[in-house]
């Protein structure tokens, strides 16, 4: 399987679990979700890396990280075109009590936007939440100003690993502003009036196994494609699997289109753990998480925070992301027992442990 094949697996996998009622609407980041955890999986062995890898990527996780390197770069533009902007930051924000692999050091610093900081969990977690959302923001532009709700972290969490993205692209065919108008949109819920945009041109386009497709060329090599079904989307998305998908994209192919389609501002938040459990990612969030790549100290993930928001209008697209790994620390395991002689006079409590009320009670001088 190729490496794209094996990400619109996790495209699909991951926003089935994620919203898995097709009637309702949803807005994820793939890239975000799968370069945070992409960095985990670097940091992983063992049981803890093979699931994070096969959820992620089939299992090819090197595939992986060299189509999200490959995605982090825009392709020129000219000089007259509205330039895109990608931004992308890798951090591993770490307390000073644990201290970092320089293996992960380097890892990390070859990766997009990497790098190491140091956060205060420990000390004062407030400043360290503080930080981690004032980088995050910066780095989206104002559009995700808080990734880490008051109360995420924990007194035993100690790092966290941060992807953040932002994408601002203009269309490379755009809609006129003066021909958006309201007009009927059916949703799960009936019929409602929404603005919609209007373009005739030449775009990519396919209608094959139940999908019309529509793709909308962007500057720096982006293109937003517009799934449509034949029959309720309710109805046609549980069928649809990463395969099929490549199969419909690759049939993609040149076709004047008369092209209207609603302008809309989508947001979401979400703890991913419940959803990365369902697709096989388990042993991360145990005390048994081999994370040893990324330090000596024993640690497990407590949650996967994860924020997305896209605006599609008649100038083209802009989107940010950010997913925020946070990490606990494994209470150690006493490696010496103590050592107790019962070999002198004692007293005996029999009880019922719940309530505490003591069935018997016993002094034992001569046994």
């Amino acid at each position: 399987m190729t490496d794209e094949h094996a990400h619109l697996n996790f495209c699909l996998r991951l926003h089935r679990a994620l919203a898995a009622d097709p009637d309702t609407t949803s807005c994820w980041s793939p890239f975000s979700v799968a370069s945070a955890l992409s960095l985990l999986t670097a940091g992983a062995s063992g049981e803890t890396r093979d699931e994070l890898s096969a959820a992620l990527a089939d299992g090819d996780h090197a595939d992986l990280v060299e189509l999200l390197e490959e995605a982090g770069e825009l392709a020129p533009v000219g000089e007259r075109d509205d330039p895109p902007q990608l931004a992308v930051a890798n951090t591993l924000w770490a307390d000073a009590s644990i201290s970092v692999r320089e293996e992960f050091v380097t890892e990390l610093a070859a990766r997009r936007g990497g790098g190491v900081r140091e956060a205060p969990f420990h000390e004062d977690p407030a400043k360290a939440r503080r930080l981690i959302n004032n980088d995050v923001a910066e780095t989206t532009n104002g559009l995700i100003p808080e990734l880490i709700p008051s109360g995420a972290l924990r007194a035993d969490t100690v790092s966290a690993l941060v992807n953040a993205l932002y994408l601002k692209v203009a269309w490379r065919f755009r809609f006129s502003e003066q021909a958006t108008t309201d007009r009927p949109f059916r949703s799960p819920a009936g019929r409602i009036e929404v603005p919609t945009m209007q373009l005739t041109e030449s775009l990519d386009y396919a209608h094959l196994g139940g999908w019309q497709a529509v793709g909308l060329p962007a500057l720096g090599d982006v293109q937003a494609v517009v799934l449509l079904p034949d029959s309720r989307l309710a109805d046609a998305e549980p069928a649809l699997t990463g395969a099929r998908l490549a199969v419909i994209l690759g049939a993609l192919g040149r076709q004047r289109i008369a092209l209207s389609m609603p302008k809309f501002r989508l947001s979401m938040r979400a703890d991913l753990v419940r959803a990365l459990t369902e697709l096989g990612v388990r042993k991360v969030f145990t005390d048994d998480a081999e994370l040893d790549g990324i330090t000596s100290s024993r640690l497990a993930v407590h949650a996967v925070l994860h924020e997305a928001v896209l605006n599609v209008d008649e100038q083209g697209i802009e989107g940010a992301a950010a997913t925020a790994v946070l990490m606990r620390t494994v209470a150690a395991m006493i490696s010496r027992p103590v050592t107790v002689q019962v070999d002198r006079p004692f007293l005996l409590l029999v009880r019922h442990q719940e309530s505490g009320a003591v069935y018997f009670m016993a002094r034992v001088t001569e046994p």
